[in-house]
């Protein structure tokens, strides 16, 4: 087409060359031929018109090679996009599978799985941290951590410190005879959103599992060491007793004047101790023996009269006040209830509270013709058994009511105002641990001191 076009601008250029355009179509009279016009102008359209058919035609051929690879192009694109749709389709249907998956795990995981984003949010709330604290993801999704969860022990500053430093966290929360809690604390590498991942695990059972595996340990030890005491006691205590029957005997056959009634009292006191040596002996094997004993039905009051008894045997102070000096005043609930309990253990647990009250009794100044009173209240209330044992001998600091409960370490550097002769965390410990039951203490001069012990009738 741009070469006909460049033939036409140059016919018509060297037309102009001619001062008549016309001159070669007349005759030689000077008349124009229009017949020989016409038909050479015919025959240049036709010229023409066969030039730009050609053109059409090669301009149709490649419209119709650009049509079929347009065409191609098209169909290959489309299979194209067919496939990547298909792709797209199949990743999605994975990823929405692995989503389900991944939420399914952290819904049924066993552990409460709390998710906070860097404003300490909440984000993630499975299905265990919704049945423990009763609260929908719905209540609490973008609340603070301590507003949807207010009992959580972890501090603001803590999780802080795991936000910015990366350093994961462990904190152990226990409630000594409820609860224990394993609480994992850590920072999500990518953390756009979701920066923190708290992990609280329930662990209750595993504890009481080893504490009990400790405890039967230690006690198998406390029983071995006890029956091993008792024994060593009582060869010197048996020399004792053959020594005093020896001397009374020499002591009343020989004539020793005035001074004979006081020998006679001195090998008395001597025979005394040495029975509340061997008292304290046979407490020994009892209480060696006592976590070998089985639950059983049994009447409280019974156990306390028991109790009573054998504090009355051990208690004597030589220089002071024997615990049979002191006036017993029972106050037990007519047609009270058997509980199931180990009875050699509570009447361990019991002695030791007469024995703090003997001592405490023992300490304080008494008024002349004034008569030392122990007082022991047993009673019935809803599902629970009450047992109270009230002095108003010595009483007890503040700084002795927090730590008389509290095992002594003999390790500690930490002066204390409890002796460990003083303290009552074993029985405590019977009590809370292996009654399920609860003991206290309160303590000042004007109502002296009472020790309360709840157990449960159920």
């Amino acid at each position: 087409m741009k070469q006909f076009l460049a033939l036409i601008v140059l016919a018509s250029v060297s037309l102009k060359a001619y001062a008549d355009i016309f001159a070669v179509f007349r005759e030689p009279d000077g008349s124009t031929n229009w017949q020989y016009i016409a038909n050479t102008s015919a025959s240049l359209l036709i010229l023409i018109l066969l030039v730009v058919l050609l053109f059409l035609i090669r301009a149709h051929l490649r419209a119709m090679r650009s049509n079929r690879a347009l065409t191609e192009i098209k169909a290959t694109l489309e299979d194209r996009v067919a496939e990547r749709t298909a792709d797209l389709q199949q990743t999605a249907e994975q990823l929405s599978k692995r989503e389900a998956y991944i939420a399914s795990i952290v819904t049924s995981m066993p552990v409460m799985l709390i998710g906070v984003n860097n404003q300490l949010q909440v984000t993630q709330w499975n299905k265990l941290a919704e049945d423990t604290t009763g609260r929908p993801f719905e209540d609490v999704a973008g609340k603070s951590l301590w507003v949807a969860y207010p009992s959580i022990t972890l501090t603001e500053d803590q999780v802080n410190r795991v936000l910015t430093s990366g350093e994961t966290l462990q904190v152990k929360h226990t409630q000594r005879g409820q609860y224990s809690f394993d609480i994992t604390v850590y920072r999500l590498e990518h953390h756009d959103d979701t920066g923190i991942v708290i992990l609280i695990s329930d662990i209750t059972k595993q504890v009481n599992a080893e504490s009990k595996v400790a405890e039967r340990d230690k006690l198998s030890a406390l029983g071995e060491l006890a029956s091993a005491m008792a024994y060593d006691i009582s060869l010197p205590i048996n020399s004792i007793f053959q020594r005093v029957s020896s001397a009374r005997q020499q002591i009343e056959a020989a004539d020793l004047g005035p001074a004979t009634e006081f020998l006679l009292r001195e090998v008395e006191t001597v025979r005394e101790s040495a029975q509340q040596a061997t008292a304290i002996s046979q407490n020994l094997l009892e209480l060696a023996r006592s976590h070998r004993n089985i639950e059983q039905t049994a009447d409280v009051t019974e156990i306390m009269d028991r109790s009573i008894s054998l504090a009355a045997e051990l208690f004597i102070d030589a220089n002071g006040l024997a615990f049979k000096d002191i006036e017993i005043r029972r106050t037990y609930e007519a047609s009270l209830p058997k509980i199931k309990c180990f009875p050699s253990e509570l009447e361990q647990v019991f002695t030791r509270l007469l024995r703090n009250a003997f001592y405490a009794l023992n300490a304080k100044t008494r008024d002349a013709g004034h008569t030392p009173w122990i007082k022991i209240e047993i009673g019935d209330f809803i599902d629970s058994l009450w047992i109270k044992v009230w002095h108003k001998g010595q009483m007890l600091s503040a700084e002795d009511q927090v730590e008389i409960f509290e095992p002594f370490f003999a390790l500690s550097t930490r002066e204390t105002p409890c002796p460990v002769e003083h303290r009552l965390s074993y029985p405590y410990f019977i009590i809370t641990e292996h009654h399920h039951g609860h003991m206290s203490v309160t303590s000042d001069e004007q109502f002296g001191t009472c020790f309360n012990i709840q157990l449960s009738l159920s």
